[in-house]
Parts: C-alpha cells; structure tokens; sequence
C-alpha cells in the first residue's frame, strides 16, 4: 500500500504549515510605535472582525510582544479565512503576518473547560528574612508570656476619681445660668487712630 503525503500548503509559509490550525491567530509586524494600545486594539478588531466573530483581541506593548498580536476567533475556518485573506494585508504603513498561534488561547481553554490557572513559579515566591519570621512569630499584645522578661500587667478594675464626688454627682447636667439684658452692658467699640 502506498503511502500518502499531504501535499505542501500553498500560500503559506513553512513556519505555518508545521502549526496545526488554531481558532487564535498570531499577527506580527505591526506598527505599535504609531498608535495608542487601546488604539491599535479596535483597529485590529474592526479589520479582523470582518471574516467572523472575534472573541479577542491581545495587543501589547511591553518590550517583548511590541508589533505582536493574538486574534482569537470562535472557531477555526473563521480564522483560516482571515488568515489567508489578511496575510501580507498593508495595516498602518506595514504588511501583516499572520500565522496560527503556538498554543490554544485561555479564553477558548475556559470556553471548552480545559483551562488550568499557571501555577505560581519559583521567582514569583517571597523569601521570609528572620527578621520577618520574628515580626510575625511574636507573641500577641496583652497575651501573658514568661520570656518577655516584663511584669504582668495590673487587673483592670475600676477605679473612682477622687475629685468624681459620689457616684449620685456625677453626670448631672449644670443649669444654665440665665441670659440677662445685655443691652445695656454693650458698648460700641471705640475706633483707634494710628495717628499717634
């Protein structure tokens, strides 16, 4: 029996055909320097939206993605389509390229429920000093310890104030004295010269 080959994808570079097909699309070459990230963002999406739906576009402008963006279509002929359409498309003064992305997008990983959150690496984790690890090992405020060395503290009782008076005294409101006519004891205040 004779074995079968698939004949070379034609149009396609041969760094996409080794790619499987893939709902997200990589897009390279992009002018990011000209244009704003929210910007450059709808452009993308108004230009790729128009061979199907859309469900993201990621467009960043950190040192390492800058002129790089992922398109993510709902499903894979969609995103074929676009991506022989657009292809060596001029966009901002620059030719697309346009290639299947390397690996599912986590927005169609959540959709299908294989998604798995990437876990927390090595560089990503804290070291604790002593000197954190005694700051937060220490005995609570106001817990009694033998080793803090410091007399314990006094029962809190409650304690009368000498100059309180009795307790029937204490917290009975003055009355106010009543205001007379001051009318009279109003003067009119007396202008000083500075002509001294």
């Amino acid at each position: 029996m004779a074995t079968r080959t698939l004949p070379p994808a034609h149009g396609l570079p041969a760094k996409v055909a080794s790619v499987p097909p893939n709902q997200t699309l990589y897009v390279n070459n992009l002018a990011s320097s000209k244009i704003q990230k929210e910007d450059l963002r709808t452009a993308l999406y108004m230009l790729f939206s128009t061979y199907g739906s859309v469900l993201d576009v990621v467009a960043l402008k950190t040192h390492k993605m800058r002129g790089q963006a992922h398109i993510v279509y709902k499903d894979i002929q969609t995103a074929t389509q676009a991506m022989r359409s657009l292809n060596g498309f001029e966009f901002l003064g620059r030719e697309l390229q346009i290639s299947y992305a390397k690996s599912k997008s986590n927005i169609i990983a959540k959709l299908d429920g294989s998604f798995k959150p990437p876990a927390v690496s090595t560089a990503a984790q804290v070291e604790v000093t002593d000197l954190q690890q005694s700051i937060f090992n220490a005995p609570v405020p106001g817990a009694s310890t033998s080793t803090s060395g410091l007399p314990p503290k006094p029962p809190a009782a409650d304690h009368l104030m000498r100059d309180a008076g009795t307790p029937e005294s204490r917290g009975t409101k003055r009355p106010r004295e009543e205001e007379q006519e001051e009318s009279d004891s109003d003067v009119a205040m007396e202008e000083d010269s500075d002509d001294d």
